[in-house]
């Protein structure tokens, strides 16, 4: 049996989400951030060495990381399915967006969350300008740029066909729903990118989506 070791409102969800597209049975260990940091908690930790999610187990097989978690599932039990031939342009697209996700999309998204942070954070009087006047400048001259270069060249993809590696829906599409929502709650992502809205809605309304949804819990992250 598959386990999955789901911390709530983190990337996780998007492995449940993939087990309920193939239609596989697997159950869920649920953990809770700490409601002061947001991190996991220690309990993850043996699991695996690193303590964070998503992580799964299946026998005596671990697999952390989403790019790779997500890679083990369609390859051991997906029967071709979510995946597009191999040697072909859709599969070069499905890999390079497999990895865009979490090496390129997510970075400056946790940066703006980090600075962000910083801007409001309370500190003392004498350090909060200069805290605060650092954090404006990161954000103006290089998260924010890089994000918006990303969104657009999202939308221009969408733009060109429905999915992100290319007229089918694949893993892709699941490894890619995390920063595409995450940019949509805290990145600006709005209606000026008419096709990344449209997508999100699309994937929002995938029943695999909503079932994972219901076992999963609460996801602050599914607001489109």
């Amino acid at each position: 049996m598959i386990t999955v070791h789901h911390l709530n409102n983190s990337r996780s969800q998007r492995v449940l989400w993939l087990l309920e597209e193939l239609g596989l049975p697997y159950e869920i260990r649920p953990y809770q951030r700490d409601a002061t940091t947001m991190l996991a908690p220690p309990e993850l930790r043996q699991v695996h060495p690193l303590g964070k999610s998503p992580v799964i187990t299946d026998g005596d097989i671990t697999v952390a990381e989403s790019g790779a978690i997500i890679e083990y599932l369609v390859e051991t039990y997906g029967e071709g399915r979510l995946r597009p031939a191999a040697g072909t342009p859709q599969r070069r697209d499905w890999t390079y967006w497999l990895h865009f996700a979490e090496g390129s999309a997510m970075p400056p998204l946790l940066m703006k969350l980090v600075f962000g942070r910083i801007q409001t954070a309370p500190m003392p009087f004498f350090v909060k300008p200069v805290a605060r006047g650092i954090a404006r400048q990161v954000l103006s001259s290089f998260v924010e740029p890089n994000l918006k270069n990303q969104l657009d060249f999202m939308e221009a993809t969408l733009s060109r066909q429905p999915w992100f590696a290319g007229e089918a829906f694949s893993a892709a599409d699941i490894q890619m729903s995390f920063p595409v929502e995450a940019a949509a709650q805290r990145a600006g992502l709005d209606a000026s990118r008419p096709k990344l809205m449209a997508w999100l809605k699309t994937i929002h309304a995938r029943p695999a989506y909503q079932r994972a949804l219901q076992r999963g819990g609460p996801y602050d992250f599914c607001n489109d």
